[in-house]
């Protein structure tokens, strides 16, 4: 089958991309915007018309032992504390409009070895 065609109108993500999606994904009417950090590379967004991406949440209700509390909040265009949590997702570009930020460094360098230990063991 081949690829799809993106067009110049679709949103470019890659990995560390901080994005917004559109929950649930399920045919409810309502949905609601929440961010999504973005852990696919480009390459596979482009051919898949897809992102692989993580939770991101405030964490108010709930805590998991491997949260990560985003400590350089500015680039990611979020307004308040906020934590990636291991909760992954694939995701059509039609459930992700749009990227509001990107993750910092620092953050991205402790997260890569978060993401080699959950998924690589």
């Amino acid at each position: 089958m081949p690829t799809p065609m993106t067009t110049s109108e679709e949103p470019v993500f890659d990995r560390w991309d901080v994005a917004v999606a559109l929950f649930p994904f399920t045919e409810i009417d309502q949905r609601r915007p929440r961010p999504v950090l973005v852990l696919s590379n480009a390459a596979f967004n482009r051919a898949h018309r897809h992102v692989i991406a993580a939770m991101i949440t405030t964490g108010a209700g709930s805590r998991w032992e491997s949260d990560h509390a985003i400590i350089e909040l500015g680039p990611t265009g979020l307004g308040h504390p906020s934590l990636v949590r291991w909760k992954l997702f694939t995701l059509p570009f039609e459930v992700v409009p749009r990227k509001v930020g990107v993750l910092d460094a620092s953050d991205r360098g402790l997260l890569a070895v978060k993401m080699a230990g959950i998924l690589m063991g």
